[in-house]
């Protein structure tokens, strides 16, 4: 236990004391294996796994149902790894463009597919009998279930997702984050789980007209902030500066790019979910007058 303690503080002392020194050179881009990112995607993925072979046997859910949620869960499994721990991770420490591309890979990616996929069921059969029905009840407790019916609010949740997006991205905070690991690790992690939050009250708390609303705001201010970083005169983030030269680039235009991708490719994706939203708004809507007048009628 002194050892793998030792281990812990080693690897989080050395990751935030040398952050400021990484290499500038993109040519050699790999995988980068942090165990504390590695680890809990594989105890989800195994633990994901055996949840849904359990159901398989038991025949608990439909087919098709089930099908879905494991392509989708298994889909934003894999984004999490492609975003974490793939090249584009090693990339996004150097260049402010691929480390744009990496958060968007979380929020706007990773997070809808396992909100879809519904994985906290899965999860759970992969779990004792009794220590199943444990945390069964312990998620049924009225406290529990207001503190999680206060947070996945549409409301909440899009202001959390909102503070979260504005917040890192203040300049002394965004390259405070990338200076040092754990802050860096903080990030992607409110990110993420804000992200999860606002999905979750988008596709499973909020009505569908007013899903739609929270996700064309965050749309909008997500697209300004990508607007503000591209069309900004100067250099707002200063820690990316070094590898920019060898993509061709000053840092100011990879602060340029960074901002573009946020601004178009980003909000392009959450006005398509806030467009199919409204038409299905209005595809139900349309359903209960037809309702309606047969009812009269």
């Amino acid at each position: 236990m002194r050892k793998i303690a030792a281990i812990t503080a080693g690897l989080l002392a050395s990751g935030a004391a040398h952050a400021h020194e990484l290499p500038p050179n993109v040519s050699g881009a790999r995988w980068t294996l942090d165990p504390w990112i590695v680890l809990p995607l594989i105890v989800f993925g195994f633990t994901y796994g055996v949840g849904a072979f359990v159901l398989l046997k038991q025949r608990a859910r439909g087919p098709s149902a089930g099908l879905w949620q494991v392509v989708a869960c298994t889909a934003g499994w894999l984004s999490l790894t492609a975003a974490l721990l793939s090249p584009l991770h090693w990339l996004g420490e150097r260049l402010l463009s691929f480390h744009m591309i990496e958060h968007e890979i979380l929020m706007a990616v990773s997070a809808p597919l396992l909100v879809i996929a519904r994985p906290v069921g899965t999860l759970l059969w992969s779990l004792p009998r009794r220590v199943r029905l444990s945390v069964g009840r312990w998620m049924r407790l009225p406290a529990t279930d207001a503190v999680w019916g206060f947070l996945s609010a549409g409301l909440t949740a899009t202001i959390l997702h909102g503070m979260a997006i504005w917040g890192w991205h203040a300049p002394l905070l965004f390259d405070a984050a990338v200076s040092n690991l754990v802050l860096h690790r903080l990030q992607h992690l409110s990110f993420f789980l804000t992200a999860v939050l606002f999905w979750w009250s988008v596709f499973r708390r909020s009505e569908t007209g007013a899903a739609a609303w929270h996700v064309f705001i965050t749309m909008l201010h997500s697209s300004v902030l990508g607007a503000l970083m591209a069309l900004a005169p100067h250099l707002l983030y200063r820690e990316q500066q070094a590898a920019a030269a060898e993509w061709g680039l000053t840092p100011l235009e990879d602060q340029q790019l960074a901002g573009i991708i946020m601004w178009v490719p980003a909000g392009t994706s959450y006005a398509g979910a806030a467009l199919a939203l409204i038409a299905l708004w209005i595809r139900r809507a349309a359903k209960q007058t037809e309702r309606s007048d047969a009812i009269h009628a």
